[in-house]
C-alpha cells in the first residue's frame, strides 16, 4: 500500500480554488515530487497532507491516519520543512534543535543527526546570523528529530547558490537512503529531474501530469535533436525522408536534424550508407523543463477554451 494516498482533494478560499480534484500517491521509499508554477496548488496540498489546512472535500491518507481527524498522530510520523518558517533571531541552531527534541518521546539520536547535516561549525549560531545553506540544514534537522518515516520538504533550495543547491540534493538522497520517504516541492525542474524518482506536475489546483521525469518529457516533449558535422559534403534534403525526421537544417558547418524517437538510428544508419562520419555528434532529449512548459501552456490554452 502507499504510505500516501490522496484522492479528490479540494480546497477553496472564498471564491478561489486552490485545488481542484487532486489525487496522487506516494510509494514507501521513493522521492516523490511535486512540482508547478507559483500559485499552482503544490503548498496547499502539502498543507492538508499534513493536516495544517482544513480540506474541502476528498480523502488523505497518510500511513493509514487521516490527518483532519488526528493532527497529533501525524506529527509523530511527518517531519515537515515549509516553505514560509522562521525562528526567534537569538535561538541559536543548537538550542531549537534540542527544543524540537523536547516535543517527541523518543528523539533522533542528537550527534547522529548533527555529523549527518553537518551542523558541527554553527551549533552555537543565533538563527539571525545562519545563511541560507545553514539554514536549510538545520530546517531538516528539525524535520527529522522525531524519526518520521516521511519528510515534507516544501522548496528547499530557494534562494541557495549552485554549489549550497547541490550540497542540499546530496542530502536528500542521503536520507532516501537512510529509509525516510520524501515528498519534495520544488519549481526548479533541474532539482526534480535529478531527484525525483516520480513527479506530479500540478497546474492551477489540478494534476495535469504524474510519473517519472522521464515519462513526463517524453511524453509531453518527445522530439529529440541530432546535431553533427558531415565528413564530407551532405545535401540536408537527403535527409528528410526518414524515418521519424521531422526537420533539417543548418547551423554554420553543422546539419541539424529534428525528429522523434528513433531519428538518431535512422539518420545514423543513413550516414554509414553514405560512408560519412558524424563529427561532433550531439543528441539532445527535451527534458522535463520543456515538458513543464509545454503541459502549462496546453492546460491552460484548455481552460481558456472551455470557458
Amino acid at each position: 500500500m502507499p504510505v500516501i494516498d490522496i484522492s479528490g482533494l479540494r480546497k477553496t478560499y472564498g471564491d478561489t480554488i486552490a485545488v481542484d480534484d487532486v489525487s496522487l500517491s506516494v510509494e514507501e521509499g521513493e522521492i516523490f515530487g511535486i512540482i508547478g508554477p507559483n500559485g499552482a496548488g503544490k503548498t496547499t496540498t502539502v498543507e492538508c497532507l499534513l493536516g495544517l489546512r482544513e480540506r474541502d472535500g476528498g480523502t488523505v491518507s497518510v500511513l493509514g491516519i487521516d490527518p483532519a481527524l488526528d493532527h497529533e498522530r501525524i506529527t509523530t510520523v511527518v517531519g515537515a520543512q515549509l516553505q514560509e518558517s522562521a525562528l526567534p533571531d537569538k535561538l541559536s541552531a543548537g538550542e531549537a534543535l534540542e527544543l524540537y527534541a523536547a516535543f517527541y518521546p523518543e528523539p533522533a539520536d542528537r550527534d547522529g543527526l548533527v555529523e549527518q547535516l553537518g551542523l558541527e561549525t554553527f551549533l552555537g549560531t543565533p538563527f539571525a546570523k545562519l545563511s541560507g545553506g545553514q539554514r536549510q540544514r538545520l530546517s531538516i534537522a528539525l524535520a527529522l528529530v522525531g524519526r518520521p518515516r516521511i519528510a515534507v520538504l516544501d522548496e528547499l533550495t530557494t534562494g541557495l547558490d549552485p554549489a549550497a543547491r547541490r550540497e542540499t540534493w546530496q542530502l536528500v538522497r542521503n536520507l532516501r537512503d537512510g529509509g525516510v520517504t520524501i515528498v519534495l516541492v520544488t519549481h526548479f525542474m533541474e532539482e526534480a529531474e535529478l531527484l525525483c524518482d516520480r513527479v506530479a506536475v500540478i497546474d492551477a489546483g489540478r494534476v495535469t501530469a504524474l510519473g517519472t521525469p522521464a515519462e513526463i518529457s517524453a511524453g509531453a516533449a518527445p522530439e529529440q535533436t541530432l546535431r553533427f558535422m558531415p565528413s564530407r559534403p551532405l545535401d540536408p534534403d537527403a535527409l528528410l525522408g526518414l524515418d521519424a525526421v521531422h526537420s533539417v537544417g543548418r547551423d554554420g558547418a553543422d546539419i541539424v536534424v529534428r525528429g522523434a524517437d528513433g531519428v538518431v538510428q535512422s539518420v545514423i544508419g543513413e550516414l554509414i550508407r553514405r560512408d560519412i562520419l558524424a563529427r561532433r555528434l550531439r543528441v539532445d532529449q527535451a527534458g522535463l523543463d520543456e515538458a513543464f512548459v509545454a503541459l502549462t501552456a496546453t492546460h491552460r490554452h484548455n481552460q481558456e477554451t472551455q470557458r
